[in-house]
């Protein structure tokens, strides 16, 4: 599953956990909104089996522009919740609602 979501009932954010499958990359992380598309902060650690995978807090009732950078490519989640025309991008992004 890419991509899953658990809401925090004490707190107004949701847990949700990327997972993308890069067997031979090196790097991979999440950038979106919800992280000011930063690179760094949304390093995803690479697992045994090639998967790289990292769970974020997000801020809940929200609805956020994503990608996933791997090896320095930007990549769709074919599973996002909807994809969105991004301008300054000249491409669709994901979007994650949570």
């Amino acid at each position: 599953m890419p991509i899953k979501k658990q809401f925090v009932k004490t707190k107004p954010v949701c847990k949700v956990t990327f997972s993308v499958a890069a067997k031979a990359a090196s790097h991979a992380s999440v950038v979106g909104d919800f992280n000011n598309w930063n690179v760094a902060e949304g390093a995803l650690s690479k697992l045994k089996n090639g998967t790289f995978k990292g769970v974020f807090d997000v801020a809940k009732d929200a609805a956020y522009e994503f990608k996933y950078v791997i090896d320095g490519v930007f990549v769709n989640e074919p599973e996002a919740d909807s994809f969105k025309w991004n301008a300054f991008a000249g491409n669709e992004n994901g979007v994650l609602v949570v």
